[in-house]
């Protein structure tokens, strides 16, 4: 940030800050802003790692709040210098209603800007997803045609036909939009708000729910897990510390780069291999044990479409009655199915980010967090 706050000592709020990707924000501000003083936690639930936090130099305030309640917002928010929003319902499988999806993320992220501008705080960082762009419905690779590379990866400027049909997507898609049009509002005190959204690619790391599931389900299945997605299909991932550093680094550089950054969104990525989602998590999972059966998917296309429909009407017409949310419905076959990779330097060219993290450190880390759970995994 700028000289005049070099001087003083600096107050982060990070929403959602017990989550995959809060934790990990959470930290990272701890080890890489040396001008931090308070960095508040807000989540709907506290985690116990938090404590032992509260014994370093700085001063770490856990915040039970829910991000829905638009007061419970504005009094986390107060007095805070930069907020990290990253609270959201992150449901693709029918878990949650459209209602509490559209409540946690749309008025959620509402309230976040409301909060700013009512307090004065003047610098918001929003986590968004690279689903706010796709990978849409029809199946439509996401490729850069600017692009010299012998395999074009997208861009912020890419074309891209979008329409949004599930809860989730659409969900991401108008809270980014909440807040780049935020951008320039005057808070309170006459400054003007300077946001900017961060669209990671699909991340993975050291507390990924969905990683473990697999693993354990591999487990269930003796040690094996049967291909369901062609190989050729490729995906961007990220390892969610080069997330939470490029959340941290703009946070930094926003008040002296707030006419180039305001407004603006960026791509979340890193040095990760561009693979099949299944092909992808065997890079963890292959050295714990597990194999990944078949060279093709185990059936054919058309059946898993038929399959992916009839599980999303049982899941209407059961859902007055019981929670019925199976990993396979139309949205995630057409994710699983479309190759999105993304490929840009403009956060480097706007504030400088390069990983922190390389591809082998993400991967080694990666693997000893899957190996820690083989005890709780049985």
């Amino acid at each position: 940030m700028a000289d005049s706050a070099q001087a003083q000592k600096l107050v982060y709020l990070v929403t959602g800050g017990c989550g995959f990707l809060g934790e990990h924000v959470v930290r990272m501000l701890l080890q890489r802003e040396p001008r931090l003083h308070e960095i508040r936690v807000f989540d709907l639930h506290l985690g116990p790692w938090l404590e032992d936090l509260k014994t370093g130099p700085v001063q770490v305030t856990a915040i039970q709040g829910d991000v829905t309640q638009a007061h419970e917002v504005t009094a986390a928010v107060a007095g805070a210098h930069v907020v990290i929003h990253t609270a959201g319902l992150v449901d693709v499988f029918g878990r949650a209603s459209p209602k509490t999806i559209h409540e946690v993320n749309v008025q959620g992220t509402q309230n976040v800007i409301e909060a700013c501008v009512q307090t004065g705080t003047q610098f918001l960082v929003y986590t968004s997803s690279m689903e706010v762009v796709g990978p849409n419905t029809k199946g439509h690779p996401f490729y850069s045609i600017k692009s010299f590379l012998s395999l074009p990866r997208g861009n912020e400027d890419t074309p891209y036909e979008a329409i949004h049909k599930h809860p989730y997507p659409r969900s991401k898609a108008l809270a980014e939009r909440l807040v780049l049009e935020a951008n320039g509002r005057k808070v309170r005190g006459g400054l003007p708000l300077v946001t900017c959204a961060l669209r990671p690619t699909g991340i993975y790391g050291e507390g990924h729910q969905i990683m473990r599931d697999f693993y354990r389900q591999g487990l269930r299945l003796g040690g094996r897990l049967f291909r369901a997605v062609s190989a050729s299909v490729e995906h961007g991932r990220v390892y969610v510390g080069n997330v939470a550093w490029m959340h941290v680094l703009v946070a930094r550089e926003m008040e002296q780069r707030a006419a180039l950054i305001g407004g603006q969104v960026y791509f979340c990525y890193d040095a990760s291999p561009y693979k099949s989602y299944e092909d992808f998590n065997m890079e963890f999972l292959g050295p714990c044990g597990l194999r990944l059966v078949g060279t093709r998917p185990l059936l054919p296309y058309w059946l898993l479409v038929l399959l992916a429909a009839l599980n999303a009407l049982l899941q209407w017409l059961l859902r007055p009655l019981l929670l019925y949310a199976p990993l396979l419905n139309p949205y995630t076959l057409a994710v699983a199915n479309t190759t999105f990779t993304v490929s840009t330097d403009k956060a480097q060219r706007h504030f400088g980010y390069e990983p922190l993290f390389s591809w082998e450190d993400s991967r080694t880390r990666t693997i000893l967090w899957v190996k820690a759970t083989e005890g709780s995994a049985q």
